[in-house]
């Protein structure tokens, strides 16, 4: 176990023989950052299985789906911002611990209910790894006196794209073999494994010590803003997932837990989230509505569309699984080509046209379609899987407070989970009670508009124009 501490450095200051990234730090940033993926994709071709084993529809399973983005949503800022406080290494170790606990309770759960549950656990303790990765990165910057990461934010994009590929695949496998329940069990050896490299790799943070001029972390836990944010989250997310009239009281909570938080946050000395300075980084919420947007049509596609080719094209989860493949073969491809050239406009651009382009041929497809068009397809919502995930966390990188990055980097997830709801409650309403073809092309012309919504953003943000990737920025 290390006791390496992170020594700091001016941003951008380059110190006379400073160490290079410490590459030990590299897999438990990339086991803790592929947690919730992994998870997501797995569980996508176990709902239909799910479904018929506890006699549930799929806006029933709809909510293990929900249930994990919920969580999440939540968890990530408040997670993030404790890093930013006490470091990486203790938040790192208790979620990817929160992560094995949830395995066990999924395996042995009785009922829809409990798995419910499990996946909630799930989503709290997937909540550390990635925003614990993006301030691993910052420190180490500061620390060896370097802008660039060193190409780990690519690898980072890339390990996710990996475990996009996997998790299908394996998820029908998994369900293949040992049924749905297996799904849930892969997390206990993830968990043990993300324990063992973070207490043996993770470099212990020196407790901050109260200055002469602020207050100590634990007087700068924000609590009454954070209760306040998951209040505004919670009725904003419980209402996405089921739009109806008579929840009309959801969005006057949403609304009334807004305007407190704000002004809550305004007048906060250490403010869970510092609405002043978010408000006046308009390149940064622009980043984050992109992902909102974008995250609409991938989830969509990855849930929505893996339950028609199951329920109304007809195949196996295993099948299922394969269709979707490449979709995430070719996302690594475009995530490894686009953190060579570094260029994030065009990156996005690029993404904008691939999702728009997939949700045409989205609504073209029917049940006597050609198993080759789904493969087309699969290829297609492959470019903005590889172009916008690995854009968007750049722009976080370079544009976020390095003071917040744990918890800008949460923000991030927040939005893209914010986008799995919004996917999650459309594919409900879609379908029904039975994934048809209808239902699919209704979901089609939600992602479309999603879709539309994400170029116009992209192609007027003039932000957007002088930004690079760090990598990119670096060998300028």
């Amino acid at each position: 176990m290390t006791d390496r501490t992170t020594a700091v450095t001016a941003p951008g200051q380059q110190r006379a023989g400073a160490p290079a990234l410490d590459r030990r730090l590299v897999p438990p940033m990339v086991i803790g950052s592929v947690l919730n993926p992994i998870n997501s994709t797995v569980i996508a071709v176990a709902l239909v299985p799910i479904g018929a084993a506890l006699g549930a529809s799929p806006a029933q399973t709809a909510w293990l789906v929900s249930a994990l983005y919920l969580a999440t949503a939540l968890g990530q800022p408040v997670v993030g911002r404790l890093i930013d406080l006490f470091g990486p290494r203790r938040l790192f170790l208790v979620g990817t611990g929160l992560v094995g606990v949830a395995g066990v309770v999924g395996t042995l759960a009785p009922d829809l209910g409990t798995l419910i549950a499990a996946r909630v656990v799930l989503g709290f303790g997937t909540c550390a790894g990635y925003p614990a990765a993006m301030a691993l990165l910052r420190a180490e910057s500061r620390r060896t006196g370097q802008d660039s990461p060193a190409g780990v934010l690519t690898l980072l994009a890339v390990a996710n794209q990996t475990v996009a590929v996997v998790g299908p695949l394996l998820g029908g496998l998994l369900t293949g073999l040992g049924g749905w329940r297996a799904t849930f069990a892969l997390n206990v050896p993830l968990s043990v494994l993300a324990l063992t490299l973070g207490a043996l790799r993770l470099p212990r943070t020196p407790p901050q010590e109260r200055s002469a001029t602020g207050p100590g972390p634990l007087r700068r836990i924000d609590l009454p803003g954070m209760a306040l944010f998951a209040a505004l989250l919670l009725s904003l997310l419980l209402f996405l997932m089921h739009p109806h009239p008579d929840r009309w009281y959801l969005p006057l909570l949403t609304l009334a837990a807004a305007v407190a938080f704000t002004a809550r946050e305004r007048r906060a000395e250490q403010p869970f989230i510092d609405v002043k300075v978010l408000g006046g980084n308009a390149p940064l919420l622009a980043t984050y509505a992109r992902a909102l947007a974008a995250y609409v049509v991938a989830y969509a596609f990855l849930y929505g569309f893996a339950q028609w080719t199951e329920e109304g094209f007809g195949l196996s989860p295993l099948q299922a699984g394969l269709v979707q493949a490449p979709t995430f073969l070719v996302g690594i491809g475009v995530s490894v080509l686009a953190g060579r050239r570094g260029g994030i406009r065009a990156t996005l651009l690029v993404g904008a046209a691939g999702q728009i382009a997939a949700c045409l041929l989205m609504l073209a497809l029917g049940v006597h379609s050609p198993l080759w068009v789904l493969l087309v397809l699969a290829v297609l919502f492959g470019v903005p899987q590889g172009a916008n995930g690995l854009a968007l966390q750049n722009s976080v990188y370079l544009q976020s407070d390095p003071a917040r990055t744990g918890s800008s980097a949460g923000l991030l997830r927040t939005f893209a989970y914010l986008g799995s709801m919004v996917a999650s409650a459309a594919t409900a309403a879609a379908y029904g009670p039975h994934a048809g073809t209808a239902g699919m092309h209704q979901l089609a012309w939600i992602m479309l508009g999603a879709a539309v919504l994400f170029l116009l953003l992209t192609a007027f943000d003039r932000a957007l124009r002088t930004l690079r990737a760090p990598a990119a920025a670096a060998r300028a």
